[in-house]
């Protein structure tokens, strides 16, 4: 069992990045069935969770999480999903309103 979900393997490699694509899929979804907010802060709460796992899974098993350093990768994902979180809250009136 080690041999298929050891350190090597394919699948434990995507399991981060899987995981990020999951959120960025349903807020895509909700923002398609008019919940713009809430879909909004689920992308930008995606984008914390990769900064997370970026910081916290080691290099070889980042997957496709891995797309620069890991002080510039987590440094970006926050701050971008904290100006989507923010962005989406602050939000008043207009045709979004």
């Amino acid at each position: 069992m080690s041999e298929r979900f050891g350190d090597g393997s394919r699948l434990s490699v995507h399991v981060p990045f899987g995981l990020v694509l999951l959120g960025v899929l349903i807020g895509l979804l909700l923002i398609a069935l008019g919940h713009w907010r809430r879909g909004s802060v689920l992308l930008g709460v995606a984008l914390l969770v990769a900064a997370a796992m970026r910081g916290m899974v080691p290099q070889e098993r980042a997957g496709l999480l891995a797309i620069r350093s890991r002080a510039v990768d987590v440094l970006l994902y926050s701050g971008f999903g904290l100006v989507i979180i923010a962005v989406a809250m602050t939000i008043k009136g207009g045709l979004l309103g």
